[in-house]
């Protein structure tokens, strides 16, 4: 299972650096997007006993620009690690951010934070911060070599903010297009 998973994000990556992605653009309510995207991972966030919330009530739709299948395949594989590298009984933020032409959108967890020394290496292919951790925890090293290319397939950037210590956690922001 995992070679076949190894397989497909890299057979994934390798189409989104070659540019054979084609994006089905559309409006997309990120709101209600990340709201399924959560529905999805509850259960696996509800084994670690992490609770997944917005930032505030979003009762009014936000529309950005996208493809809602990588849109979603990005909230997957953050919201993955952070219910993997978050702290158990913890939880993890959902916001999203009006920024003029652009919307931006937060993962934050309460996590024990990423080193400094760690955070320009974190988008790449493989890469692991504890590659001992990660044993236990499965995954490919490739969710966020993948988030990131997905990102800049929409000519949008995405960035990480991240401590260690007493105000630890880690937060993920990324922009897409308002609609």
């Amino acid at each position: 299972e995992r070679m076949i998973s190894v397989v497909e994000d890299l057979e994934e990556i390798a189409k989104l650096e070659s540019g054979r992605v084609e994006l089905k653009l559309s409006r997309v309510n990120i709101v209600e997007l990340a709201k399924e995207v959560v529905e999805m991972q509850e259960m696996k966030a509800a084994e670690r006993k992490i609770k997944i919330r917005f930032g505030e009530n979003y009762d009014h739709p936000i529309y950005v620009m996208a493809d809602s299948n990588q849109v979603k395949q990005i909230y997957t594989n953050l919201l993955d690690n952070a219910i993997k590298y978050g702290s158990e009984k913890g939880r993890i933020e959902l916001r999203f951010f009006d920024m003029d032409q652009n919307t931006l959108c937060e993962v934050e967890d309460d996590g024990p934070g990423i080193a400094k020394q760690h955070l320009p290496r974190l988008f790449e292919r493989f890469y692991r911060v504890d590659k001992a951790r990660d044993r236990h925890t499965g995954g490919t090293g490739l969710g966020l070599a993948i988030v990131k290319h997905i990102i800049e397939a929409h000519d949008q950037t995405i960035n990480v903010r991240s401590q260690t210590g007493e105000k630890s956690g880690t937060t993920f922001t990324f922009t897409l297009k308002k609609a």
